[in-house]
This record gives C-alpha cells, structure tokens and sequence, in this order.
C-alpha cells in the first residue's frame, strides 16, 4: 500500500506544481482559459471523486479531489479576469449533461455510469479550449497539460481498486491532454509559418 500512497503523493504535488504557475499566467493575462469549459471539468471532476471514493478508489482519488477544487479556482479566476467567456449552446449542452450524471448515480445506486457520462461529458468540455487553441494557440501552456498527462497516468496507478468506475476518467483525460499538446504545437508551427511568410 506504501507504494500506493507514493504515487498519489507524487499525482498531488505534479497538480500543485501543474496549477500554480497556471494561476501566475492568467492573472498575468498571459493565459486566458474558457470559463466554461472549466466549469465543466471542476463539476466533472468533483463527482468523479466521490464516484472513485465510493468504488474504493483509496488515495489514488485524492489527486483527483485536489484537482476539483482548483478547477474550480480557475474557473473563477477566469470569469473574474474576463477569460475566454465566449458560451455557445453546445457548452451549455455540456453543462446540463453534467448535471444530469448526479441524479443518474441516485437512480441506479452505480457510480460506473456517472463516470462513463461524466468522463464523456469531460473530453467533451475540451471542445471549447480545442476551438480557442486552434484559433490562438499562443494563450495555452503546453507544460500545464503535459504535467497533467502525467499526473493522470501516476493517478491510475495510484488508485487502490481498478474499475470502470475508478480508472476511465484519469485515463481519458491524459489521452485528451496529451491530443491539446499535439494541437497546440501543430497550430504554433503553422501560425509562425504563416507570420514569417508574410514578413517576407
């Protein structure tokens, strides 16, 4: 089990570190996140944790609960410091099928598919960051979403019962960080590309 509370130590201190300098760039106006699309990952991400408590998650759900708590934070901080705040009515799409996980989970007595909608309804809540990273790749940080892979992948191996319940929602979203990576670094090549051509 010390190996355990190991990796979920190393997936919480990777989130501090992932978050603060995350926080110093959109109070710097550097990096400005999708207010929505962050609400939607802190409420994802809350009642992931208490799915993954419930199905025995042990310290592996820690990381997971630390993360929701500072989701929320930037989604704040975000609507506070007029963020990308742009809401289309498939975010609100997102958000209602978010809300609608709770009363699932109460219904069948079965966190197993709140995580499958929530983790669906998470990679979903990357749609309006892939939308601004393809127009602005610039207002991202790469090493944010490249600590989170990480994060998520330590995250798993942390976690004290593999399920459905305890393992699709980390493991999703470090294929999904991993994808805005790849689009950010695309993206960058062809906007540099582009603005060296016309200066030529």
């Amino acid at each position: 089990m010390h190996i355990k509370e190991f990796l979920a130590g190393i997936a919480i201190i990777l989130t501090l570190v992932a978050f603060i300098p995350y926080f110093v760039d959109i109070l710097r106006n550097k990096t400005k996140p999708h207010v929505f699309s962050w609400m939607i990952w802190g409420l994802t991400t809350f009642v992931v944790f208490f799915a993954q408590i419930s199905s025995h998650g042990g310290v592996g759900a820690w990381p997971i609960g630390v993360s929701g708590s500072f989701t929320i934070i930037i989604a704040l901080l975000a609507f506070i410091k007029r963020g990308d705040i742009s809401i289309t009515k498939s975010d609100w799409v997102f958000f209602i099928v978010a809300l609608s996980a709770l009363p699932l989970w109460y219904m069948t007595s079965d966190p197993t598919w709140s995580v499958v909608i929530l983790t669906v309804v998470d990679i979903l809540g990357f749609g309006p960051t892939f939308r601004k990273v393809y127009a602005s790749p610039h207002t991202e940080s790469i090493s944010f979403y490249a600590m989170f892979m990480i994060r998520n992948t330590i995250v798993v191996g942390a976690l004290e019962s593999y399920s459905i319940a305890t393992t699709l929602f980390p493991a999703a979203v470090a294929v999904a960080c991993l994808t805005i990576i790849m689009l950010i670094l695309i993206r960058r090549l062809f906007v540099e590309a582009g603005a060296l051509k016309s200066s030529n």
